[in-house]
């Protein structure tokens, strides 16, 4: 694998999630069987292609439904007044409970014409009923900690008991599978389907098929793995035992795991598998399977995308397994804090696990925190603002014995395929659709929901919000609908999740028979409920279209998807009409600065959730604050343009080509950074001898040479040894650099992160033909010449250095509880010194002094560096801390400027570009960063004196630093 590129367009990735994009459904003598070959099909014939038909509706946004018996657009009689409708209901008296599912109200099953019953326009616009019937499911409840995936064979295939003899021989055909990720899903074919200009050409997902699969025989196992590997699926069956993966999933996933992610332990009286889990033997099993199979179909150059908790495991598994490539895991729901996370009884393990990868990803920046930090607490390692540096013990599966691995650790947050929504709303059955809600509805405030029925969603929370809105606002009775659709699951096994499930169920579903026992008429029902299976897409993106609000009251959530979808489905409404957003605090999307646009609310908060929905339907003036309807609107149209440009720009496309292409940068930068520097060739005096030719024969040379670590290795123990300029290797290094620079050919730079003020006054003073980088890069001296003398440019003059003082009060708090640290203030930097003794790893208080830098850095980052653009470089016993625009490597780029360090810019990234007037570029610096880019240029020969792997030309010990510039100046 090419260790320039970071573009993932030339590898194949491995995307390993629990269930696969397809399942396989035993057919029996149905006589329908998926096709051997399946050609690629662009997004957009996808759309178009009139047999494409969704065979599998319990969740909406999976995929479009394409019929080829829509009904006739603009040909429908005027509908009957929803009085009619109404007219054949029979009121039950106020005390009585209503059933919203038994009730007749879904506004797309009363459409009546002359000649198109209910019945028969159900039908219609949904799926052929030859297929199957689309029936409504009992709205029952689980909460998502004890979701129960019953694996159905068939639909036409009933559960077979463990006696029965295997399936030998049967038919059976691929549909899409109601389990797999959908917004995965959607990402990846985002960039790997577009027929123009595909990002992703080649992938292969790895995955269980979702169905009970003990009974099949070896022969159907091998005909399943052969149509979904060679029939265009490009999808890789994993085969688990149905009773391990109902351990796995069923319990530890759902009873230990999502609860735990979520902020809902379960007390221990009543979830023992919370803390006695015996089903983590299974879900070790399982993910040992996955990478088996992952391990049999790797290939030099793929990269391996593990995804969500199923398989925290996986990667550290990989690694072990001998899997040397890169490895991405990412996190697609929320994490918790460490003090949640360490209830867990084998937290250890899954933080290791998960560990194994190059580059863990998650939603927001709050869950990769909260992960870093329970890293640190939890096994005692180093979290840096960028990620975790494992210990030297952890490096030996991949070759790191003596530093360790470093594991990054990003935010890459989810989104829509922007292109394909708007796609999908121009179908003649959405316009359709809108048409009928717009007639149904008129006159009415229409919210919308959509929501899975658990806990963690706060369905509850927000029929109770809504109503406490009608109390509080009596004028919108009669006037505004809810429509939430509810996603309805299969009840679980367990008698007592059960019983949970139902007494839950029974709360929400009386809330609202009560409320529209209260708040109805003969004209106006308040809530409406619809299981998922009772509303096709395109039913679904006419009720966003229509939407005048859509609330999210989600207690803990990862990205919101359907509140991206409703921003999109409003753009076609004239200015000042969008929908508002009401979106929970508790979720991923909220925490980006793009979604504060919206109105925010707090679920646990009934007053104030009833609050913001009168605020999204609010359209006329208010007295009190003196708006008039015209501001209204305009506040209205500008929050909808903020929330549309950040969906826009956060897309699906972007996540995927920002977690691919980091991955394998990550691990690129770790390769080097754990490779074996013995293949590079030490430029020692046998070798110089070489580059001294070259050196002869050029008439204008510059070098480049680190102060500190190369010509200086002063005194850390103590504070302001950066003042003693008496000491005699420094006056040796001088000496040196007077040398290099009494050659009139030769241009001399000295880099450093020392401040002005010091040995580097000292070495202003002594050498004013020598150039000088102070603090990384902060200050730059130039050299003295004829027309004009050496004078020091400010290269942060135009930042803003306000952090300095907060940045200080954060690192002398650390100061006080870590003995022997210090802190040493710089003009534009600062630098904190945790540890001035040596470096032993064995040391007690060394590894206390390092969680205390890991803590500071943290602190600093998290509440500083986003605001005043900072980075923070980490040493191995110090750390600093500057602008993150300001490097040796800018520096370097000034000096290098045609017009001379006076003439380039301030601050940014400086290209490397001198054209012809340096013939001979000399770096000797422990900058790896700085040396990879000066090999961009032909005339340089770059040594590094960092001790480990590096893409220099020649590698230099630091003891051998003083000799080897000796020999260049002829010493």
């Amino acid at each position: 694998m090419s260790s320039s590129s970071t573009s993932f367009r030339s590898h194949r990735v491995i995307i390993a999630s629990l269930f696969l994009p397809n399942s396989v459904i035993i057919s029996e003598g149905s006589g329908k069987t998926t096709p051997d070959k399946v050609a690629p099909t662009s997004r957009k014939s996808s759309l178009t292609n009139p047999t494409t038909r969704e065979l599998n509706v319990p969740d909406i946004v999976l995929r479009l439904q394409n019929d080829t018996s829509k009904p006739a657009a603009l040909s429908r009689p005027k509908l009957k007044s929803i009085v009619d409708d109404l007219r054949d209901r029979t009121r039950k008296p106020t005390g009585d409970q209503l059933s919203p599912v038994s009730e007749n109200v879904n506004p797309f099953s009363k459409v009546n014409t002359a000649n198109n019953t209910p019945e028969k326009m159900s039908r219609q616009v949904s799926v052929d009923s030859s297929d199957f019937t689309v029936k409504s499911p009992p709205l029952t409840y689980r909460t998502p900690s004890q979701r129960r995936l019953r694996r159905t064979a068939s639909r036409s295939l009933p559960r077979r008991p463990d006696s029965v003899s295997s399936i030998i021989s049967a038919e059976f055909h691929i549909e899409p599978n109601a389990h797999c990720n959908g917004g995965l899903k959607n990402a990846i074919d985002s960039v790997s389907l577009n027929a123009s200009r595909p990002q992703l050409k080649r992938k292969l997902w790895v995955g269980t098929l979702g169905v009970e699969t003990d009974t099949w025989s070896p022969a159907l196992r091998e005909s399943t793995s052969t149509r979904l590997t060679e029939g265009g699926y490009e999808s890789e069956v994993v085969w688990v035992d149905d009773a391990v993966f109902e351990g796995c999933y069923d319990e530890f996933c759902h009873q230990v795991l999502w609860p735990a992610l979520h902020y809902a332990i379960p007390d221990a009286p009543k979830t023992k598998l919370f803390y006695e889990s015996a089903s983590f033997k299974h879900y070790v099993d399982v993910n040992q399977k996955f990478a088996d199979t992952i391990k049999a179909v790797w290939q030099e150059g793929d990269v391996v995308w593990v995804n969500d908790y199923h398989l925290m495991l996986l990667p550290q598994m990989l690694r072990a397994a001998g899997v040397p490539g890169p490895i991405g895991f990412f996190m697609h729901v929320a994490f918790p804090s460490s003090e949640i996370f360490r209830c867990l009884s084998v937290r250890d393990k899954l933080l290791r696990g998960v560990l194994g990868a190059d580059l863990v990803g998650f939603q927001t920046a709050s869950f990769a925190r909260h992960f870093r930090q329970t890293c640190s607490r939890i096994l005692a390692v180093e979290a840096l603002p960028r990620g975790i540096q494992l210990p030297p013990e952890e490096g030996i599966a991949t070759g790191d014995e003596e530093r360790g691995r470093f594991v990054d650790v990003g935010v890459y947050p989810i989104g829509i395929d922007v292109g394909l929504f708007r796609e999908r709303k121009k179908d003649p059955e959405v316009t359709e659709w809108i048409n009928v809600l717009k007639q149904r509805y008129a006159g009415m405030k229409l919210i919308v929901g959509r929501d899975k029925m658990d806990e963690i969603q706060g369905v509850k929370h927000k029929i109770q919000a809504f109503q406490t809105f009608l109390e509080q606002h009596p004028e919108y009775q009669g006037k505004v609908v809810l429509i939430q659709i509810a996603i309805p699951s299969n009840p679980p096994r367990s008698p007592s999740v059960a019983q949970a499930n139902s007494t839950l169920t029974d709360q929400i579903l009386s809330t609202v028979s009560t409320i529209n026992s209260r708040f109805s008429t003969l004209t106006y029902q308040p809530i409406v409920f619809l299981p998922t299976s009772d509303v096709t897409y395109s039913q679904y993106l006419a009720l966003l279209t229509c939407a005048d609000a859509f609330i999210v009251t989600s207690l803990r959530e990862g990205m919101a998807l359907r509140s991206h979808e409703f921003v999109v489905s409003q753009e076609d409404k004239e200015s000042g009409e969008e929908g508002v957003l009401v979106l929970s605090e508790f979720t991923g999307s909220w925490s980006f600065r793009g979604f504060r646009s919206c109105v925010g609310i707090n679920p646990w908060d009934r007053m104030g959730t009833a609050k913001g929905i009168h605020e999204a339907l609010r359209d006329d003036c208010d007295a009190s604050e003196k708006v008039s309807k015209a501001e209204v609107a305009q506040q209205r149209r500008r929050r909808w343009e903020e929330l549309l440009g950040w969906v826009e720009e956060q897309s699906a496309q972007k996540f995927v080509t920002g977690f691919l292409s980091r991955c394998i940068r990550s691990w690129e930068e770790h390769q080097r950074g754990t490779g074996n520097h013995e293949s590079v060739e030490v430029l020692n005096k046998a070798r110089v001898g070489r580059v001294l030719v070259q050196w002869r024969h050029c008439n204008k040379r510059i070098v480049l040479v680190d102060l500190e670590g190369t010509l200086w290795n002063r005194e850390l123990s103590k504070k302001g040894s950066e003042f003693d300029v008496e000491n005699e290797e420094l006056r040796n290094a001088i000496e040196i650099l007077r040398r290099l620079s009494e050659d009139k050919k030769t241009e001399v730079w000295v880099l450093s992160g020392l401040p002005v003020k010091g040995a580097l006054s000292k070495l202003a003073d002594e050498l004013p033909d020598v150039g000088i980088v102070s603090e990384n890069g902060c200050f730059l001296k130039t050299r003295a010449r004829k027309d004009r003398p050496a004078q020091w440019i400010n290269m942060v003059a135009n930042l803003n250095m306000d952090w300095k003082s907060s940045c200080l009060e954060i690192l002398n708090y650390f100061s006080e509880r870590t003995p022997g640290s210090y802190v040493e203030e710089r003009e534009a930097s600062v630098v904190w010194r945790f540890w001035t003794g040596e470096s032993n790893d064995e040391c007690s208080d060394r590894q206390w002094a390092r969680r205390q830098a890991a803590e500071a850095q943290n602190h600093i980052f998290d509440s500083l560096g986003e605001r005043f653009g900072l980075r923070i470089i980490p040493g191995t016993n110090s750390f600093l801390v500057l602008p993150s625009n300001i490097s040796r490597s800018t520096a370097v780029g000034a000096i290098l400027h045609p017009g001379g360090p006076g003439n380039a810019p301030l601050t940014g990234r400086a290209d490397f570009d001198c054209g012809d007037e340096w013939e001979f570029v000399l770096a000797v610096s422990g900058d790896e960063k700085l040396l990879r880019r000066l090999n961009e240029l032909d005339s340089a020969e770059t040594c590094s004196t960092s001790g480990k792997g590096t893409d220099a030309k020649w590698r230099v010990e630091k003891w051998q630093a003083v000799d080897l510039l000796k020999a260049f100046a002829g010493m």
